[in-house]
């Protein structure tokens, strides 16, 4: 089967650690200094459950006065969502309101893939945000939680694999909803619903997820650009 192609969209505060867990993932490393980003595209091919997919990841700006460089038309051409809020700062998860409100406006839904990541899970000793707050917003957010650490690598390629997985979830709900309301379906069913809705061999979603073991380390290769960095690797 060909590689599907995903957007996904980082959002949340600044200096809750969208880049570094962005770039985590991309190249297995971590950088300590903090440089407010505007926004930053890469890619990267994973495979997930047997399945391979082309990410385009976009990392936004989390300060306020950089906000203004993308807005609902922007996220609408998300396919999903990383919100992200650093668990040592009670502000920055405060700030997910209005993240996740975002989305759902652009989409004009509420069942969007989403991610809520708890990050700087390394910083136990300054936690602000207990785990059962993280994990409330995310059941009233119709998101999967999960906590993670771009300093230790902790969950955060478990945190993209959900994600990917949401993503596929929702996409076989939009094509059965497709389904229904299309004239064939009227015409063999007359609209009583005697298809059943495809169930996808994914593991179960919606969840809590804290203690995974991380990932190994990522083959990649990088190119750079004038307009932003764009690096596309692979993960088996």
């Amino acid at each position: 089967m060909p590689s599907q192609r995903f957007s996904i969209v980082v959002v949340g505060d600044g200096a809750v650690g969208k880049s570094a867990m962005t770039l985590r993932f991309l190249r297995d490393q971590f950088h300590d200094e903090y440089d407010p980003t505007i926004e930053d595209s890469y890619c990267k091919h994973v495979e997930v459950d047997g399945q391979e997919y082309t990410l385009d990841i976009t990392d936004t700006a989390g300060q306020e006065e950089y906000r203004g460089h993308w807005n609902d038309k922007f996220m609408r051409a998300g396919d999903g969502f990383i919100c992200v809020y650093s668990i040592a700062s009670m502000g920055s998860f405060q700030e997910l309101v209005g993240f996740r409100n975002q989305i759902w406006r652009a989409k004009e839904s509420e069942e969007v893939p989403i991610v809520i990541a708890a990050n700087k899970s390394d910083l136990e000793q300054e936690r602000e945000v207990e785990s059962a707050t993280g994990e409330e917003f995310a059941k009233l957010s119709n998101a999967f939680y999960i906590e993670t650490s771009a300093k230790t690598g902790f969950n955060i390629n478990e945190m993209m694999i959900e994600l990917v997985r949401e993503i596929v979830r929702s996409r076989q709900r939009e094509g059965y909803a497709d389904m229904q309301d299309s004239p064939y379906y009227h015409e063999q069913y007359g609209g009583h619903g005697f298809v059943e809705e495809p169930q996808a061999h994914l593991p179960p979603t919606k969840g809590y997820m804290k203690n995974t073991t991380p990932a190994g380390p990522l083959n990649n290769e990088e190119v750079e650009t004038e307009e932003s960095r764009f690096c596309c690797c692979s993960i088996m």
